[in-house]
């Protein structure tokens, strides 16, 4: 049952899949949370640990959940902060069953997990392939045959429940990024899942916190323009919410980086499609006026988010074999390293016309000529030039052909390369639909006892 306090501390222990550790420990030892949130799932990452699990069934859950909960479940357990996660990506029963054994490998011996289930709609666009997809509005048929995931974007009342069932860790697959923040909100505080002044301010504070430190210096470092306290050791942020919607973003007050309101200013524009009109799960948020000011060095207080109901429809993202990409690198150096670099260009391209093989996209650069901006006219050249070339084909040879005939420059010219390096990888692409929120059924399990 929701407990209903007056005020809580929700802080962030991951912004993505691969972040750091150490922030979100240093956080459960001295934060005084009373929620850490990790949020670990990319577009594709559903896509890729089902890959995953179909080598190993009890797989298919982010990669470092056991680095993660040996460093932050002592802590936890010891101050009674309870744990929020995605990481459970395609496996969230299977992401519990690995916490639980870490956790009795730990000396805690019967740890309760709830698990959400009801993501994966798979089962459910097989069965409608009429249903559009939102970037073209052809029928989700087309990708069926090649799907390899489809998971809808629950929202924090899924979250809600899982803290209801008084498991310390609440585990999860695919739930929009802020509903893991809101819906502590909604038990910690008490908050009703139609109150839309009060989701507004959750949503947005779950926004600002869900990629860590970018909100606390991180992606905001521009030296000598935009610099920070300690850039080497950032700390994650927390949220101090009241029942009465009073939000204030804070982060430990010796660990790096900055929390002020330039850096809450960037990150609240961060994947805004529309400022107006932020869909989510849980409610369709504005942030046109929203304010933000400095209560002391490391505190911002953010006021005027306003909110709008939720949609009829959750999206899902359908995850989808597109086949493959290879690629081959090559780097010259000295006098007419640009040259070179372009004559070897010319000798791949020709080489794997002469096999064969044709590609429906191919992409060269020039590492620190073109790959961002192109090649550009009255540039300097430059002494050293690093080769790349890629293509995509659906046609696994036809994309390994690419790096071997990188490596092949190596002896057969043009003079000076090294380097070389060569890769072919297998194409995990998302396209998104919407289906009516009643065709989703969500469950909570608890593995363990509690």
């Amino acid at each position: 049952m929701p407990t209903s306090k007056s005020s809580i501390r929700v802080g962030t222990g991951a912004g993505f899949s691969d972040d750091r550790i150490e922030p979100a420990a240093d956080l459960a030892e001295r934060g005084k949370l009373d929620y850490l949130v990790f949020e670990c799932l990319a577009e594709r990452t559903i896509a890729r640990e089902n890959l995953a699990r179909l080598k190993d069934p009890e797989r298919g859950y982010t990669p470092y959940l056991v680095e993660r909960f040996q460093a932050v479940l002592p802590a936890c357990v010891k101050n009674g902060v309870r744990i929020v996660t995605n990481m459970g990506a395609a496996n969230p029963q299977g992401a519990a069953r690995a916490v639980r054994r870490e956790a009795k490998a730990m000396g805690f011996a019967d740890l309760p997990v709830a698990v959400v289930t009801g993501d994966d709609v798979a089962d459910i666009v097989r069965k409608n392939p009429q249903l559009p997809l939102m970037e073209n509005g052809e029928p989700v048929e087309s990708l069926i045959p090649r799907m390899a995931s489809a998971n809808v974007y629950l929202g924090a009342d899924v979250i809600r429940d899982g803290l209801a069932t008084g498991a310390p860790v609440v585990m999860t697959g695919r739930v929009a990024d802020p509903s893991l923040f809101v819906g502590t909100m909604l038990h910690g505080l008490g908050w009703s899942y139609d109150d839309y002044p009060k989701l507004a301010v959750g949503t947005l504070a779950g926004h600002l916190m869900e990629c860590a430190a970018q909100v606390t210096g991180g992606c905001f470092i521009d030296p000598g323009k935009k610099d920070c306290d300690d850039p080497v050791t950032p700390g994650f942020p927390y949220a101090d919410i009241k029942a009465d919607g009073s939000l204030m973003l804070g982060k430990l007050e010796d660990s790096g980086g900055r929390l002020d309101v330039m850096t809450c200013t960037e990150q609240i524009l961060y994947e805004m499609h529309d400022p107006s009109s932020y869909i989510t799960p849980d409610c369709i948020l504005d942030i046109t006026d929203v304010e933000f000011a400095q209560d002391s060095k490391h505190r911002v207080r953010a006021t005027g988010a306003k909110a709008r109901p939720r949609t009829p429809t959750y999206k899902v993202v359908v995850g989808y074999h597109d086949g493959y990409i290879g690629e081959g690198e090559v780097a010259y150096a000295g006098p007419n390293a640009v040259a070179r670099a372009k004559l070897a260009e010319r000798i791949v391209r020709e080489r794997l016309a002469k096999r064969g093989f044709t590609y429906p996209e191919i992409r060269v650069d020039y590492i620190g000529m073109s790959s961002l901006h192109g090649m550009g006219e009255g540039r300097a050249e430059p002494y050293e030039v690093r080769l790349r070339i890629a293509a995509r084909s659906p046609d696994r040879k036809a994309a390994l052909a690419v790096g071997f005939e990188v490596r092949t420059l190596h002896v057969n010219g043009p003079s000076g390369g090294g380097g070389g390096s060569n890769a072919i990888r297998e194409v995990l692409a998302v396209k998104s639909i919407l289906i009516p929120r009643a065709m989703v059924k969500t469950a909570v399990i608890v593995e363990g006892t509690l």
